[in-house]
C-alpha cells in the first residue's frame, strides 16, 4: 500500500515541479572599477549581486581607491590589467562575468585578450572600448586630453580629477592613460557582450563606443537615463542587466 501511495505522490506533483521557475544557476562577476575613484563606488552593485546568491569580486586597483597610499607616476595600464589577473587566477575562477566601468573598459579589454577562454560575459558600463594599439589617450577627447597634461603639472605624472569631481576622488597615473591595449585575437572567443551607455549628461565620449556596438549584432545594448555614474543613479537597472548575465 505505501508503494502505491508513493507513486501517487509522485504522479501529482510532478506538473507542478515540472512548471516551476528555475533560478539561475549561482555566477561569479569581477568589477573593475574606473580612474580616480575605487572599487567602493560598487558597493551597492556588489550587494545586490551577492544578495542573489552571486560570487563578486571586486578589484582593487593598485593606487586607487583602498590602495591609494601606493600611488606613483610609475604605474602603468599593465600594472592594473595585472591586478585583475592576480584576483583571476589566485581564486582559480572560470566562467566569470567581467565587468568594467569607464577606464575599467581599458582594463578589461585588455583582460578579455589574455583570458577569454575563462570569460562567460563582458560588460562595459559607460566605458573606453579600444581597439587593438589604442590608448586611452587616442580614443579621448580634446578637451579631455587637455585635462590629462593641465591637471598634471603640478604633480608630474599623476593627473588629478575633472572639475566638480566628488571630493573623493585622488589623482590618477598619467602613464595608464597613455599606454595602447594590444589585443591577441582571443578576445573574439566570448560569447556574451553588453555595452551599457549612460545618456544623461554624462561625456560624450562614449556615444561612439555605444554607437558601435549596437550596429554589431554580436553586442547586446542598453541605453540608460543616467549620468557616468551608473551604479549611483540608475542602480535598479544596472542591477537587473547585470543580473540577466547570469542566465
Amino acid at each position: 500500500m505505501l508503494k502505491w501511495i508513493i507513486l501517487l505522490m509522485t504522479i501529482i506533483a510532478s506538473p507542478l515541479s515540472a512548471d516551476a521557475p528555475k533560478k539561475p544557476a549561482p555566477a561569479t562577476y569581477v568589477l573593475v572599477h574606473g580612474a580616480w575613484g575605487g572599487g567602493d563606488g560598487y558597493d551597492g552593485t556588489a550587494k545586490a549581486l551577492r544578495a542573489a546568491g552571486h560570487t563578486v569580486y571586486v578589484v582593487a586597483l593598485t593606487g586607487l581607491g583602498a590602495r591609494a597610499k601606493e600611488l606613483s607616476p610609475a604605474i602603468t595600464l599593465t600594472t592594473h590589467i595585472n591586478d585583475v589577473l592576480a584576483v583571476i587566477d589566485k581564486n582559480k575562477l572560470n566562467n566569470f562575468i567581467l565587468v568594467g566601468h569607464s577606464y575599467g573598459g581599458m582594463i578589461i579589454t585588455a583582460v578579455a585578450s589574455k583570458r577569454a577562454a575563462k570569460i562567460k560575459s563582458i560588460v562595459y558600463i559607460d566605458a573606453f572600448l579600444p581597439q587593438d594599439g589604442e590608448a586611452l589617450w587616442d580614443i579621448a577627447t580634446d578637451w579631455e586630453r587637455k585635462h590629462y597634461i593641465d591637471a598634471q603639472r603640478d604633480a608630474p605624472g599623476l593627473v588629478g580629477p575633472f572639475p566638480g569631481a566628488p571630493a573623493t576622488l585622488t589623482r590618477h597615473p598619467l602613464l595608464t592613460l597613455l599606454e595602447p591595449v594590444h589585443l591577441s585575437g582571443d578576445e573574439k572567443r566570448i560569447k556574451h557582450h553588453t555595452y551599457i551607455y549612460a545618456t544623461h549628461g554624462a561625456p560624450k565620449t562614449f556615444g561612439k563606443f555605444y554607437e558601435r556596438c549596437k550596429a554589431d549584432p554580436a553586442w547586446q545594448t542598453h541605453a540608460l537615463d543616467s549620468g557616468h555614474g551608473v551604479m549611483h543613479d540608475a542602480p535598479d537597472a544596472l542591477n537587473a542587466i547585470l543580473l540577466a548575465e547570469a542566465g
